[in-house]
C-alpha cells in the first residue's frame, strides 16, 4: 500500500496576525516592507520538522472582496489561500480554523497555527491527544496564556522564523543568552 509521507499544515489566521502587528505592535498600519514574508513561514516549517508543507491562509472576504495582487503573492510563494465568507456576526476565519484543526486529528500530519487567539485551545488540545506535532507561531508576550497548560512551543515570528526583513518595535523579555546591548544603542 502506497502512503503518503507524513506532512506539517501551517494554519495562517491572517486577520489575526495582521492585526496584532498593526494595531499592538506597530500601533498603525503596516507598511508593506514591515509585513511578515510568508514564504520564511514555508521554509521554517520544512526544516522546522523535515518534512513537506502545506500552507493554508485563511482570509475574511465576507465583504465580497478579494485582494488579487496578496492572493496571487500567497499562490506563487506556495500558500493556498482560503477566502471565507460568512454573516457579519460569524468569525468565519476562526471556524474555518477549528473546522481544519478538527479535519486533522488523527491524520498523518503535524500542524503549525499562526495565531495569538485562544479560540483553537480545544482543537490544538485534541492534535496533542492523538500524539501530533502542534506549534505555534507569533509574537510569544501576545499568545493567549490559554496555550500555557498544553505545553505547546512557541516560535517568534520575528527572531525564530525571521519573517522580517527588519526589527519591529517591540517590547518583549529577552533571554540573557539571547540580549545583544548593541540593538540598544543604535
Amino acid at each position: 500500500m502506497d502512503r503518503t509521507p507524513r506532512r506539517t499544515y501551517i494554519l495562517v489566521d491572517g486577520e489575526n496576525i495582521d492585526a496584532t502587528l498593526g494595531v499592538t505592535v506597530l500601533g498603525r498600519k503596516p507598511e508593506p516592507s514591515e509585513r511578515p514574508r510568508w514564504e520564511r513561514v514555508i521554509d521554517f516549517a520544512r526544516r522546522l520538522w523535515d518534512q513537506d508543507v502545506t500552507g493554508l491562509f485563511f482570509l475574511n472576504a465576507s465583504n465580497g472582496y478579494l485582494p488579487g495582487p496578496f492572493v496571487s503573492a500567497l499562490l506563487n510563494i506556495g500558500f493556498r489561500p482560503v477566502p471565507l465568507s460568512g454573516s457579519t456576526t460569524e468569525k468565519v476565519v476562526d471556524i474555518g480554523i477549528q473546522r481544519t484543526l478538527d479535519a486533522l486529528v488523527g491524520r498523518d500530519a503535524d500542524v503549525l497555527l499562526c495565531s495569538h487567539d485562544a479560540d483553537f485551545v480545544e482543537q490544538v488540545e485534541r492534535l496533542l491527544d492523538a500524539d501530533q506535532r502542534v506549534g505555534l507561531i507569533g509574537f510569544p508576550e501576545l499568545v493567549s496564556g490559554a496555550y500555557g497548560a498544553l505545553d505547546v512551543p512557541l516560535y517568534d515570528l520575528e527572531s525564530d522564523v525571521r519573517a522580517f526583513t527588519s526589527p519591529l518595535p517591540r517590547v518583549r523579555i529577552i533571554p540573557l543568552s539571547e540580549f545583544d546591548p548593541q540593538v540598544f544603542l543604535r
